[in-house]
């Protein structure tokens, strides 16, 4: 006889295992720190552009050229930043996806359908919104993937500034939509931003990336052979046409992320660890140094809500994701048949599909490449990101504001280790030893008190004996 089915109904967005949640808590406590610093990048990117004194020299640093010509290289501090500062940035977002398919959420079918979905409405979405908007007012739909990118270092950073104690399901599920969304972000990049195409350098860069997987497949171990393959690597993808940042995904996906008998961490997830720092703390900061700085008067962010690209732009990140985001998420639960956590309510979902709108380096990275020899509409574009990110900043804050006294409780429960052992009480309470320990700890407890009581009932006892004391006969003290 088969087992019957569980007729119990599959959870959407409920508590995560304790690996996963052990890994998730590491990787936003990283990306949260490098969240802040872009914020400060970012600020000081439009101090430097806006100030009249300083604005020269911002264009004079960004646009000064350095490496060597004879190898296609020779580019600016600023092209530096975006298309070789930013392999890093997607090599760790092609290292996170590996492990998400091989040890994460997305390895379950069912449990990845939700995050895939919502990104995906998440970019379908907001690039309709722009599509709209721009053929409306007569605009240009090149730049229809502008709003599609969620930055996720960005979002975490505004979750760390108002202080809210989101529970860890939501912010797993906001990590895993970036990474969906990182990945489908560089595939457009590929398909949709490769103009012309050098076969030779193309051909030379998917050798090398075969040559990386073999040496990985053979063990091989050594910094000094993989960086130097990898910047080779690198520069033959940039000289064939396709972005270079292509090379860096291409390069994480291919670690191992699954572990082995005796291993505490797969390579992967150790290279992950020494990397994730460089890339949330110095490459994503340095992109938004020289990618930020546009000019933010008055009239130009008026000019914003005027241009249907821009206008499009900022629709997009603020109403398409959201819609998009939170949409995805109701429909996978509603044709799953899952229900949402008991815990949360759908306005905790779309609290958390307004933050995705944040879309700061990414769609930094795409409006460069879509309004490229177009400068004015470049820095237009920039504009309207940052109006939108920060549009979409606001309203994720007033939403999450208000439910700011449930997530603290559901963290506060979450956090709770009463019998010390390191590990949240939620993951053990079906846990014979854990009951065990718990009633040791109040025994001990109980058995303090009870010394303490007797020690202050026999001095009690003995001041009342005292002649002249506070005894029977007197009512004043002694």
């Amino acid at each position: 006889m088969t087992a019957p089915r569980s007729t119990t109904p599959r959870k959407v967005l409920g508590r995560l295992s304790l690996p996963e949640r052990t890994f998730v808590a590491d990787a936003l406590r990283t990306e949260t720190v490098g969240g802040v610093l872009l914020l400060a990048a970012a600020v000081t990117a439009l101090l430097w552009a806006n100030i009249p004194a300083l604005r020269d020299s911002y264009g004079s640093v960004a646009h000064f050229h350095l490496g060597p010509a004879a190898l296609g290289l020779d580019l600016s501090l600023a092209h530096w930043a975006a298309d070789g500062l930013l392999a890093i940035f997607f090599f760790v977002a092609g290292i996170e996806l590996k492990r998400e398919l091989v040890a994460g959420d997305l390895r379950d079918p069912k449990a990845a359908a939700l995050p895939v979905v919502a990104a995906l409405c998440g970019m379908a979405v907001p690039a309709l919104v722009y599509t709209v908007t721009s053929v409306t007012g007569g605009g240009s739909l090149a730049g229809w993937a502008v709003p599609t990118a969620t930055d996720i270092a960005f979002a975490l950073a505004v979750l760390a500034v108002i202080g809210t104690s989101l529970p860890s399901a939501l912010r797993a599920f906001l990590l895993t939509l970036a990474v969906v969304d990182d990945l489908f972000a560089i595939l457009i990049i590929a398909v949709f931003f490769t103009a012309d195409l050098n076969f030779a350098a193309l051909g030379g860069a998917v050798v090398g990336l075969a040559v990386f997987w073999l040496l990985l497949r053979k063990g091989v171990r050594g910094w000094y052979v993989y960086v130097p393959l990898a910047l080779v690597i690198w520069a033959l993808m940039y000289n064939s046409g396709v972005h270079a940042t292509v090379a860096g995904v291409a390069m994480g996906l291919m670690l191992r992320c699954h572990r082995k008998e005796g291993e505490t961490h797969s390579p992967g997830e150790h290279i992950e660890h020494l990397v994730r720092p460089l890339s949330a703390g110095l490459v994503v900061p340095l992109f938004a140094l020289f990618s930020a700085g546009v000019s933010v008067s008055g009239g130009a962010l008026v000019d914003v809500f005027r241009s249907p690209e821009t206008l499009g732009v900022v629709l997009g990140l603020v109403v398409g994701k959201a819609l998009g985001i939170f949409g995805g998420t109701w429909l996978t639960a509603r044709f799953t048949r899952a229900s949402l956590s008991d815990d949360l309510a759908w306005a905790d979902v779309f609290a958390v599909a307004s933050l995705a709108g944040i879309g700061f380096t990414v769609s930094l990275l795409i409006g460069e490449l879509a309004f490229a020899g177009d400068e004015t509409m470049t820095n237009e574009v920039k504009a309207a990101v940052l109006l939108g990110s920060l549009i979409a900043a606001t309203l994720a804050t007033v939403l999450l504001k208000i439910r700011n006294a449930k997530y603290r409780r559901l963290w506060e429960d979450e956090e709770r280790d009463e019998d010390l052992d390191g590990i949240p009480d939620v993951y053990e309470e079906h846990d014979p030893a854990y009951h065990l320990r718990l009633a040791a700890r109040y025994e001990a407890k109980a058995a303090e008190h009870r010394r303490i009581a007797q020690e202050k009932a026999a001095a009690r006892h003995e001041l009342a004996e005292v002649p002249g004391g506070a005894g029977e006969d007197h009512d004043g003290p002694a």
